[in-house]
């Protein structure tokens, strides 16, 4: 039975041990470390993803000092340790911190003269290597596909982009000017308010509802939309509700679907913090019926254009659901334009890189639905280089690249026959 952990860098090894051993997402190994105090717990989580957004750089340092590969449970403690040294932590909190770890594990205990010496080594001589190695890359099996759609240059701006820890972005309620000069953040072009980090709790304006937590592209399908006021609009993909709460404050009619009971609950706490109102309802998409003024598909996707914030989830699977996704996809299109009023709006959306999963897919709609047309966006926000051929908008992480980036997005607005 794993050890509860008393130390977030304990906890840390928990959470990466998960991923790399059990290939499970961070998002459901929280019980791991909830014996840690809060503080320890948002540390722990904030260790793991450092290092597994910088694992290519870990295992570089790494491998010259080690004679053979250690077992996973040394190996992912090594990496923790390494980045945190390479990243300004303190060689002896670190190092001790590792010991100790590895000598109350008996599956470690013999290795912990090892974790010492060469955790002292990266202290010695890591730092001074970390930033002249290149960028983690992306692994190969996302990777190709990246380079066949975007070319080697823009993929390694991304992997760049993708090395950094990303800021925080937030969507307000009401007035973005008046958000971010409460928070000290910098006003987006788009609206999105961003911080370059901090705890979101204790923000003015956080208990009153005045924003949520939303990446910058992330925030843009909703507004394709355009005025939305009194109009009825389903949210197909609700959960977490960021988009819900967006066309809530904009005065829409919102239903709120989601596939996850469990899920829309953290919808309802959302709206109720933010005091805005949506019909939530519990069920497939598939089989929702309804007559809609206009529809946001945010659809299932690989997630692939999130690897900035889910730096997890390269090491959950090599893309093998990923056909299967965009199957489910081009059904929830199809039923999507079924649910629409005559002359209705769809916005179709994933927060994926891959054109399968975007531009192929509308591209594909259009020539089997002759009663569903592309609407070019006009928004003052959209910029040259994000339009797509067919129409839409393609954001990738390493557009606002002196900004910090932003997720890979793609978004479509269509418009029903009327």
């Amino acid at each position: 039975m794993t050890q509860p952990p008393k130390t977030a860098r304990h906890g840390a090894l928990l959470l990466l041990t998960g991923v790399l051993g059990q290939h499970r997402p961070l998002s459901e190994l929280g019980a791991l470390i909830d014996p840690l105090a809060p503080p320890d717990r948002a540390a722990a989580q904030r260790l793991a993803a450092d290092t597994l957004r910088h694992l290519d750089r870990a295992d570089r340092l790494l491998k010259p000092l080690l004679k053979r590969m250690p077992p996973l449970a040394v190996r992912n403690l090594l990496r923790l340790g390494t980045v945190e040294l390479c990243q300004g932590g303190a060689a002896h909190g670190v190092v001790n911190d590792a010991v100790t770890i590895a000598g109350a594990d008996k599956r470690m205990a013999s290795m912990k003269g090892l974790v010492n010496a060469v955790l002292r080594k990266v202290a010695a001589e890591g730092p001074a290597k970390w930033d002249r190695l290149p960028a983690p890359r992306i692994p190969d099996w996302l990777r190709q596909p990246l380079v066949a759609a975007w070319g080697k240059a823009a993929v390694s701006a991304m992997e760049a982009v993708q090395a950094r820890t990303p800021p925080i972005d937030l969507t307000p309620r009401s007035d973005a000017a008046a958000l971010a000069q409460a928070v000290g953040g910098d006003l987006l072009p788009t609206g999105s308010v961003r911080l370059a980090g901090g705890q979101v709790s204790a923000l003015p304006g956080f208990e009153d509802g005045a924003f949520w937590v939303q990446d910058a592209a992330a925030a843009l399908p909703a507004r394709l939309l355009g005025d939305v006021a009194g109009r009825r609009v389903l949210d197909m993909c609700a959960a977490p509700g960021g988009k819900t709460m967006q066309l809530a404050a904009a005065g829409a009619l919102v239903t709120a679907l989601d596939i996850s009971a469990s899920r829309l609950d953290r919808v309802r706490e959302n709206l109720a913090r933010t005091g805005l109102k949506a019909s939530l309802v519990a069920g497939d998409a598939l089989d929702h019926a309804g007559r809609y003024d206009a529809v946001l598909l945010d659809a299932p996707c690989s997630a692939t254009g999130t690897l900035r914030r889910h730096p997890d989830l390269p090491h959950l699977h090599e893309g093998e659901r990923i056909s299967e996704l965009i199957g489910l996809q081009a059904s929830m299109l199809d039923h999507a334009c079924d649910l629409l009023a005559p002359g209705g709006l769809l916005v179709f959306a994933t927060c994926s890189l891959l054109p399968d999963e975007g531009e192929c897919q509308v591209e594909d709609l259009l020539a089997r639905r002759k009663d569903m047309a592309v609407v070019p966006p006009q928004a003052e926000w959209i910029e040259p280089g994000w339009r797509s051929a067919e129409g839409g908008l393609r954001l990738r992480p390493d557009f606002w690249a002196d900004r910090g980036g932003m997720d890979g997005f793609y978004m479509a607005l269509l418009r029903k026959a009327g």
